[in-house]
Formats: structure tokens, C-alpha cells, sequence
């Protein structure tokens, strides 16, 4: 662990300083070393055959003989090719699927907005009108998905980094329970409490081969669960209200549920202040992973962005501050979420509270686009929860996403109830 330099709230105010762009002032922008123009790519490799399912492999994750970057320019100067490939490949890899490349993603997978400062950054394919953040930190596993690119993508979740980038970029992510999915060969962000990997596609068809590829037998588990509940009749959904929604994003999710016709159950008061409190403690764990994990990289005069080094500066400063009273309300949170699947199967909430913005010009407020996503207080517990794109009815934008969230190792479940919302909301 890196030892916390920073010792009062003025550190804090350097890191916003930076976050903010000095105030408006735009970070510069390196020429982008992406291997595609349109920054989906850091290392792409055409498909041989068309016939054959496609995989994109965020590049936080080893493939064999390719350095893995971490989406850092300094990270893909000085580090050396992987020896072996990560061990969430090893059933891709028995089965010949065909890898088509490696993602980008945000530097040190950082950034919630999707933003790259070296790599370039990919758009969000929901809008022709503007360019669209694809969301962080798996950014160019989604836009490779909904672009037709990859049937499957694998990304990272530990705080939301498949399913923000799922609901900017209107594709089904999967955020697998803590420990299913193993790390080993994973660049670390919270590695202790929060890290997972999980499938990324464009229908929960797609998803559900993403996780066969995952965990051995998943397919098996599907069809048990589809079996169980063909229809959403006698499924219970508690439904989470928070504060900050946008209104039209909230009846989408409503419409979408009674569409599918789930029985439905407003959650209360008490278990929303719970969750906004799992919320505080998430972020502070995720921001403190990305010091203990990368704030080796903090000095680095070259090669490392002013965005991710306000971020790395914050995280330092949660670390000292406030890291240890998080982990011991973890448990606390853990056994709330228990209780509630006592008497509901899942949690409906939106994925995101608001539209995805535009991608700017300067640098953007992450810590705004931290606080619009309703994702990680299910990291912080370990549960699985799933992102699903719903139809909206707004001008500028078709879906916006329902989150689903479930017990632990409910991945099949979770993909069941997705494919009766599919089913009901088809565009």
C-alpha cells in the first residue's frame, strides 16, 4: 500500500482544481494513439470469420504477447507484454473464440465519464445530433458492441464501469457477483472489495454467451431460470426511488416494469437513505483503490493525465480520512440487502439519473458524472446487477437503462428478468 501524503481538505481542493480543468480551462489533448480511428480500439485484429462469435477484451485485462496498457500512455511505453493471458479468457480460449481486439477505456479505468486524454476518446452511437460521453470506465467494449464491432465485449466493474457505459451507449451490461469471475491477470483498482469482470452485448442473448464464457456451466443455469419463471407474473421488484432523477427517466422505468408485468413494491424511506449511504462509502473505496493501486504513477511528469491524477489526488486523501469507517459499515450494508431479497427478487432502479452529456471540450467534472450513477452501492455489497436498455420517450435520445440488481450469484436470474424486459419493450 502507498503511503497517503495528503493531510487536510486544501490537498483536496488541488484535486478539484485539476478535476475542473483549472476552472474551465481545457486539458491539452495528446494526438490519439488509438489503433482505430474512432478510439474503440487500443489493438484491433479484423475478424477471420464472420460465422464465428467476436470478443472484445477491455484492455485492463492480459491477452498473451500485448502489453496491457490500462488506457496510460506511460503504462503502454514502459510496461512489457503479458507472459499469459488473464484467467477469465481460459473458456475463450478453449473454445477458439476469436478475440478482434482490445478496448480502450479510461486511464487507469479512473475516469466514470469514458474521457481519454491519450487514446482519444469514443463516442456514444445514441446521438447523431452530439457527441455523447460512452460512460467509464469500459468505454470502448460498449461502443465496440453497439457499433456492430464485437458481439461480445468483456469489461470491469468496480464502481459501475460496465453498466454506466451499457446505459451511455444503450447495450446490456453485467456486473457478476465479487469473487465469481476471477482477477488474476486483471489490472488491480479494489481488488479487495469491489473488482469483477463481466460480459458486455447488445441483447441479453449475446450476454448470456458473454457469461457462458465466464463460468463454467452458465448456460445450464440460464435455462433453469428461464424454465422457472417463463413470464415476470410471480417476480417481485422493489422499486427504488432517488432523489435527482430525471422525472421522464423514472416513468420509463415504471413503464417498463408494468410492461413486463412484474409485481412491483416501493421500496421505503429507510432503505433509500441506506442506499445513498452505500453510495458515500462506494465511491470512497473505489477512489481509495485507484490510489493504493496506481498512485505509483502519481509523479510521473509525462504520461499520465491531469484528470486521473485529481482523481488519484482525491482517493489519497479518502484513504487517510476515511477508507476504514467505509469497510466497517460494508457488513452492515451486506446484511440490509440480505434482508431486503427476503422479500423481493430484485431491485429496479435507473441505471443513470440523468441523460448521458455531451463529451466536452474542457475537462469535465467526473465527480459530477460519479454522483449521476446509481451503480455503486451494488459493488460495495458484491451483488450482481444488470443494465438493460428501455425505451424513452425524449427528443434527443430513444432508451435511457433500467438497473436491475439481485442476490449474490443470481447472474442467471438477473439475465432471465432482463430477457422479459427485452421482450416487452422491444423499440
Amino acid at each position: 500500500m502507498i503511503k497517503p501524503r495528503l493531510s487536510g481538505p486544501g490537498s483536496v481542493l488541488i484535486g478539484l482544481l485539476l478535476m475542473t480543468g483549472f476552472s474551465g480551462c481545457a486539458i491539452p489533448q495528446i494526438q490519439s494513439a488509438s489503433d482505430s480511428d474512432d478510439h474503440v480500439f487500443i489493438r484491433y485484429w479484423a475478424p477471420k470469420d464472420s460465422k464465428r462469435l467476436r470478443l472484445a477484451v477491455k484492455d485492463l485485462i492480459d491477452i498473451k504477447g500485448v502489453v496491457t496498457t490500462a488506457g496510460s500512455k506511460y503504462v503502454a511505453e514502459t510496461n512489457s507484454a503479458a507472459t499469459s493471458d488473464a484467467a477469465c479468457l481460459t473458456i475463450s480460449r478453449a473454445r477458439n473464440i476469436q478475440i478482434v481486439g482490445k478496448t480502450n477505456l479510461s486511464e487507469f479505468a479512473a475516469a466514470p465519464s469514458g474521457v481519454n486524454d491519450f487514446f482519444g476518446t469514443p463516442s456514444s452511437p445514441l446521438s447523431k445530433q452530439s457527441k455523447l460521453i460512452p460512460g467509464g470506465s469500459s468505454s470502448g467494449s460498449a461502443v465496440a458492441v453497439a457499433d456492430g464491432l464485437a458481439d461480445v465485449a468483456f469489461g470491469t466493474d468496480t464502481a459501475g464501469s460496465i453498466r454506466v457505459p451499457a446505459a451511455c451507449c444503450g447495450i446490456v451490461g453485467l456486473k457478476t457477483t465479487f469473487g465469481l469471475v476471477s482477477l488474476k491477470g486483471v489490472f488491480p483498482v479494489e481488488p479487495e472489495h469491489l473488482d469483477t469482470v463481466g460480459p458486455m452485448a447488445r441483447d441479453v442473448e449475446h450476454a448470456v454467451e458473454g457469461m457462458d464464457l465466464l463460468q463454467r456451466g452458465f448456460m445450464a443455469r440460464y435455462r433453469a431460470a428461464v424454465a422457472k419463471n417463463p413470464s415476470a407474473k410471480k417476480i417481485r421488484i422493489g422499486r427504488l426511488y432517488l432523489s435527482g432523477t430525471d422525472p421522464n427517466i423514472d416513468k420509463a422505468v415504471d413503464d417498463a416494469l408494468v410492461r413486463a408485468q412484474f409485481e412491483v413494491i416501493p421500496l421505503d424511506l429507510a432503505f433509500k437513505q441506506k442506499w445513498d449511504q452505500a453510495k458515500r462509502d462506494g465511491n470512497i473505496l473505489a477512489a481509495a483503490g485507484i490510489w493504493m493501486s496506481d498512485g505509483k504513477y502519481f509523479d510521473k511528469l509525462i504520461g499520465v493525465s491531469a484528470r486521473t491524477k485529481a482523481i488519484m489526488a482525491l482517493g489519497e486523501f479518502d484513504l487517510a480520512t476515511s477508507y476504514q469507517n467505509a469497510v466497517q459499515r460494508l457488513a452492515a450494508w451486506q446484511e440490509t440487502l440480505h434482508e431486503t431479497f427476503k422479500k423481493v427478487d430484485f431491485i429496479a432502479l435507473p441505471t443513470l439519473q440523468k441523460l448521458p452529456a455531451n463529451i466536452p471540450i474542457a475537462a469535465l467534472f467526473e465527480a459530477q458524472v460519479l454522483n449521476l450513477q446509481n451503480t455503486v452501492p451494488v459493488n460495495f455489497a458484491g451483488n450482481p446487477a444488470l443494465a438493460i436498455p428501455i425505451p424513452l420517450n425524449d427528443k434527443l435520445l430513444p432508451t435511457t437503462s433500467l438497473q436491475l440488481v439481485g442476490r449474490r450469484l443470481s447472474e442467471a436470474d438477473l439475465l432471465n428478468a432482463g430477457r422479459l424486459v427485452e421482450a416487452s419493450s422491444r423499440f
